[in-house]
């Protein structure tokens, strides 16, 4: 700790060091005149004295912008692990605090930029590996060319095509570049099409796709963009929920909010990664490849929608077991 690091406001420290460096002097030259010597002398000695003793103290205010300085030099070079010491209760203490806040939440943001990049390398190398070893086998007459190739191919373009849609949707979300088309409907009309439109592949995976809507109930919203965060509620839902069991949808109004519900019957979320669920292209089950689950996008977008409508996500264990996402909105 540095002598004047308790003093809680740099003015107050500024005028310590004056009062020091002037009863520093005035002692010396009162021993000075005491002793004999000659006045100039005397005044020599006081000055470098006061000198030392200022810079001493001085040291101690200034030491905190010396370090931000070699740490913003670091960060620039692109390390964010440097921190500034903070002992101190003024004004220099106050912005080297915020310092540390400020290289922290980079170092955070760049970890991110990495995972992103790394993840998105990914996703997009697994659909090209698969259409490109495909392709060779075409050429080099290992596999016919016929409509099951066609089909698998067909997949794999429209994975590719989900991947860089969600990308865009995510990068427009996140720059608030998408205006909301706020308007007036019924949720009852919003959860018809959801189940309309994913009827057909919940009975591919064999999953009963249920619902229940308060029919009086209406909502203020975006009616395209809510319906792109059911959509991708439902489908994880049926992604993860069991051959036999059923997918519920269910909206109604609690506490003056509209609440939109997507349940499954499938293993659920445990309680420690139910926040994390909603970072990009996390995944429950790390050990699930990207061809067996989504893209890790769904969840992400899903969040931006709702809090852009002001309005809140999460994910709750359902009983006896499986998962059940809440969205609720201002009704």
């Amino acid at each position: 700790m540095r002598p004047l690091d308790a003093l809680g406001s740099i003015k107050l420290k500024l005028g310590v060091v004056i009062i020091a460096a002037v009863a520093v002097t005035v002692v010396v030259v009162t021993l000075g005149e005491r002793a004999g010597l000659p006045a100039l002398a005397t005044g020599v000695g006081a000055a470098l004295l006061a000198l030392v003793f200022v810079q001493v103290l001085a040291h101690g205010m200034t030491f905190p912008l010396r370090e931000m300085v070699a740490a913003a030099r670091t960060m620039a070079r692109g390390d964010y692990s440097r921190r500034v010491t903070a002992t101190s209760r003024d004004e220099v203490g106050e912005l080297a605090r915020a310092f540390n806040t400020m290289a922290a939440e980079l170092a955070e943001v760049d970890r991110m930029r990495r995972d992103l990049v790394a993840n998105v390398s990914h996703e997009l190398r697994t659909p090209i590996g698969a259409l490109r070893a495909t392709l060779e086998n075409l050429v080099d007459g290992v596999e016919p060319v016929d409509a099951r190739t066609l089909e698998g191919m067909l997949a794999q373009v429209d994975r590719l095509g989900r991947l860089v849609e969600q990308l865009l949707d995510l990068s427009k979300l996140e720059s608030g570049a998408v205006p909301l088309e706020r308007g007036r409907f019924r949720a009852g009309s919003l959860v018809e099409r959801v189940v309309r439109d994913w009827r057909d592949r919940a009975e591919e995976c064999g999953v009963r796709l249920e619902s229940g809507v308060d029919a009086a109930l209406e909502m203020e919203a975006d009616e395209e963009r809510m319906l792109q965060v059911l959509e991708n509620l439902v489908a994880n839902a049926i992604r993860h929920a069991p051959e036999g069991s059923r997918v519920v949808l269910r909206a109604h109004r609690l506490d003056g909010r509209a609440r939109l519900e997507v349940v499954d019957e499938g293993p659920g979320i445990p309680a420690a990664e139910a926040e994390r669920v909603f970072e990009r292209f996390y995944r429950v089950d790390s050990a699930r490849s990207g061809s067996e689950g989504g893209t890790g996008l769904g969840l992400a977008i899903a969040r931006w929608i709702v809090e852009l409508h002001g309005g809140e996500i999460r994910a709750e264990t359902a009983e006896p077991h499986g998962c059940r996402m809440v969205v609720e909105l201002p009704a």
